[in-house]
């Protein structure tokens, strides 16, 4: 069996069963351990390809206009995450940043980025583990 074929379901089939607010608010709440208002606005900014009618990310929220959520879903093991992530938020900043504003002398702050990794794969790996983009960098001395 082709395993991208079977990788491009299990992730079309999660960001289908986490598409509302209201199953994000219980999503994150769950995975925090925090108590989300019911009111609290969730603004899903999920990024897709037009071109080619693809997600490329598997979920993107905003909390309140507060926090950004990157949410993906794995089924392997992969280092490349952060790297992965970074583009992601890069992209996700485009689309809800006010772009007038960055060229204001006072500071114009953004939502806090938080970042998520869901692994359900059949290699071990810990229930908790930190990633670091750092780790993606070459120490290069000139």
């Amino acid at each position: 069996m082709n395993q991208n074929v079977n990788r491009k379901h299990k992730d079309s089939v999660f960001s289908a069963l986490f598409s509302t607010p209201e199953i994000l608010r219980e999503l994150y709440s769950a995975i925090e351990g925090v108590d989300i208002a019911h009111d609290a606005i969730v603004d899903i900014n999920t990024l897709s390809d037009a071109l080619y009618m693809k997600q490329i990310n598997d979920l993107s929220f905003t909390i309140n206009g507060r926090l950004v959520v990157l949410v993906e879903h794995q089924s392997t093991i992969n280092e490349n995450v952060p790297v992965r992530l970074l583009m992601y938020i890069g992209r996700v900043y485009e689309r809800i940043i006010d772009r007038d504003k960055l060229y204001q002398k006072k500071l114009y702050q953004i939502p806090t980025p938080e970042f998520i990794v869901l692994y359900n794969g059949k290699e071990d790996f810990p229930d908790y583990k930190e990633l670091h983009l750092s780790s993606a960098f070459k120490d290069i001395r000139i």
